[in-house]
């Protein structure tokens, strides 16, 4: 294989695989520099020529001349004078010999591991180059075209079909994919891994339901409107808290859009999720009646130490505090940063009974356990039901069971006296 041959069969990889010129001629000199330490153990005194466009090659030994009795004869950058003579007759010593080296001299075998290695080199050149450019695209939306679908992560390509994955955990869970479908997410995050790029995507992040409305939302888009943070149940509800910093702009209005224009496309590309836009506000109590809406608050009680706020509600009003299988105060809790607990109004507490009244039928651990969500009476944790009790504590459903039993009796011997 001569060397025009060789540069254009590799010139051409490059271009295909978009490798620009100054990079594909520092690879190409590399392996030629490499190809010379290997045959001469040091390239500090060869000279390499490179015509891409041309596929021309040129390499140049350079030594100097000296006598044939120096003790520097075995210098690499030396030469005798008899060899030098055998170049071209009238040299003398302290002269300078270019030798041209042809690609034919290194052998057949180093020729074709240049070949291996150059075409290597723009293959790591160019998994460098995808990991470079996804990097610089973490939380940002792009698109790839579904080529796989498996259980556990779904592979699609870009553009350039470079691969993409969706891990089964970003997915949101009423996703369906076929192949050849059209998908929008995010770029989670890019790895190395053996030597390749692995490119997460995700439709699960907050991130992603942000840049929905950075695309949909001019306001937000120009930083009219800062969107403040966004909490999710991929797929079935989120709450994003919005501030403007125009007086003359509503941005929850902006936000959703006439008659909901706006944010119908966003809803449509999560699956039908239910979005709720809610104003910010520094003001911690009306931020979290507005994070617990739709539900109305009577009153609340906050623990900044604890980290934990009371609300109390009337009983109609809690089904909607708590939402559909617990999603409405979790989310809440996650938007105001707040261990949110919601409990019923009660009548009255004037004939309440302490909860310390109750050790001799209530082991010490429950009674500790109900008082740490801050139940200490025998009224305040009849007014919270079993559901509740459930998630907010570490008790058996037998054992909440027991303690409403014994608690109610004791309520109902009170009222009989």
């Amino acid at each position: 294989m001569n060397s025009s041959v060789l540069i254009e069969s590799f010139s051409e990889f490059a271009k295909f695989k978009n490798i620009d010129r100054p990079t594909m001629m520092r690879i190409l000199e590399d392996v030629f520099r490499t190809m010379i330490r290997k045959k001469w153990s040091t390239d500090e005194n060869f000279d390499i020529i490179l015509n891409v466009e041309k596929g021309d090659l040129e390499i140049w030994r350079n030594r100097e001349i000296v006598d044939d009795n120096s003790e520097d004869i075995w210098d690499h950058d030396k030469i005798s004078l008899s060899d030098a003579r055998k170049i071209e007759p009238d040299f003398e010593v302290g002269e300078e010999v270019s030798e041209e080296v042809k690609l034919e001299d290194f052998g057949r075998r180093a020729v074709l591991t240049a070949r291996q290695t150059l075409i290597q080199r723009i293959k790591d050149m160019e998994k460098e180059l995808v990991f470079q450019k996804y990097k610089d695209q973490v939380g940002e939306i792009i698109s790839g075209e579904v080529y796989q679908v498996w259980n556990r992560e779904v592979l699609l390509l870009d553009q350039e079909e470079n691969e993409l994955l969706i891990p089964k955990v970003e997915q949101i869970p009423k996703d369906r994919y076929r192949k050849g479908d059209t998908v929008r997410a995010v770029v989670q995050r890019v790895e190395i891994v053996n030597g390749n790029p692995k490119i997460i995507l995700s439709r699960t992040s907050p991130a992603f339901l942000e840049r929905l409305f950075e695309n949909e939302v001019p306001e937000i888009y120009d930083g009219l409107i800062a969107i403040k943070k966004i909490v999710r149940e991929p797929g079935e509800r989120a709450k994003v808290a919005v501030e403007s910093f125009d007086d003359r702009i509503d941005p929850v209005g902006a936000c959703v859009g006439m008659k909901g224009s706006r944010i119908h496309s966003i809803v449509r590309e999560l699956e039908n999720e239910n979005i709720d836009v809610i104003n910010y506000t520094e003001n911690t109590e009306l931020y979290i009646q507005r994070a617990l809406s739709p539900a109305k608050i009577s009153s609340m009680k906050i623990d900044e130490e604890s980290g934990r706020v009371s609300v109390f509600l009337k009983p109609d009003q809690v089904s909607l505090a708590i939402g559909k299988g617990g999603q409405n105060i979790k989310l809440a809790s996650r938007l105001v940063g707040l261990e949110i607990d919601v409990f019923r109004e009660s009548e009255s507490y004037e004939e309440d009974i302490s909860l310390e009244e109750f050790t001799d039928e209530i082991e010490d651990w429950v009674i500790a356990e109900l008082r740490r969500i801050g139940l200490d009476t025998a009224k305040s944790v009849l007014a919270v039901s079993k559901e509740d009790l459930l998630r907010r504590t570490e008790l058996e459903e037998e054992t909440i069971d027991d303690v409403f039993t014994i608690l109610r009796e004791e309520l109902e011997e009170e009222d009989n006296q």
